[in-house]
């Protein structure tokens, strides 16, 4: 009886000694991507789950939104321009076995990916269109990344244009084109306001020459205006219609 007690007791050991080394634990944003014998079995959910030391090996796979900041990318534009851009993408694991299995360093293959995709987006358009419409060029690097991600499991959920550097000599000539912009509207906007007020005019010329004694009226009004201010020197204008009314007394006299 000592003797069967001495055997099993090591073996009651060992057998816990496995269990416990065989335990492993799968938290709820991970998933476990197991091998048997090398030889991919399965992807195992949250919890607690028990993996054959030796014979079973079990990778766990972070399937949670991750941000990767894809870094600066000197980058050509349409019309020939040099530009640094950097870039955020954000993206996750959407099966798991596939990150494990069909790429190495999955997060690594990612960014590089990004970044000549990026470099080819810029290629593809002239400055003006990418500063004025980022999300348009943002757009298009995340649609083309997640179809190339899409055999290694990956889903990417965003990427945002963070930076556009240009050189300072284009700076400042985008500085001069924005100024002369501004100018040649303030030319369009003043002369604009020159036209009105000149059809403004017109239409009060009419109105007062259509009615009898406006312009009489007018004048009165503005003599009226001048007095209150005593350094004023005014000059008494005759009305229009003073004028016409001794145009028809001579008429009338030469006729006779």
């Amino acid at each position: 009886m000592e003797v069967l007690s001495f055997i099993l007791l090591p073996l009651i050991i060992f057998i816990v000694g496995v269990l416990l080394i065989s335990i492993k634990q799968i938290n709820e944003y991970q998933r476990g991507v197991v091998f048997t014998l090398g030889k991919y079995t399965g992807t195992i959910q949250p919890g607690w789950r028990i993996v054959i030391p030796v014979f079973q090996f079990m990778k766990r796979v972070d399937i949670r939104v991750k941000a990767v900041d894809v870094p600066d990318q000197e980058a050509i534009t349409k019309d020939n321009i040099s530009a640094r851009i950097n870039a955020v993408i954000y993206y996750k694991v959407k099966d798991a076995a596939k990150a494990t299995i069909e790429v190495e360093a999955f997060f690594h293959a990612v960014s590089q990916l990004a970044q000549t995709t990026m470099r080819n987006v810029v290629g593809e358009m002239d400055l003006d269109e990418l500063l004025s419409n980022r999300e348009a060029a943002s757009k298009k690097i995340k649609d083309i990344v997640d179809h190339l991600t899409d055999p290694w499991g990956i889903q990417v959920e965003n990427v945002e244009l963070k930076d556009i550097t240009l050189p300072e000599d284009m700076k400042r000539t985008i500085a001069k084109q924005a100024e002369a912009e501004r100018e040649r509207r303030a030319v369009i906007i003043k002369a604009q306001g020159e036209v009105q007020a000149a059809e403004n005019l017109k239409e009060a010329a009419h109105m007062l020459a259509e009615t009898p004694g406006a312009l009489h009226l007018r004048t009165l009004s503005t003599l009226n205006d001048l007095s209150s201010d005593q350094s004023n020197t005014v000059i008494f204008a005759i009305p229009v219609e003073v004028l016409r009314a001794f145009d028809a007394i001579k008429n009338q006299t030469n006729a006779k």
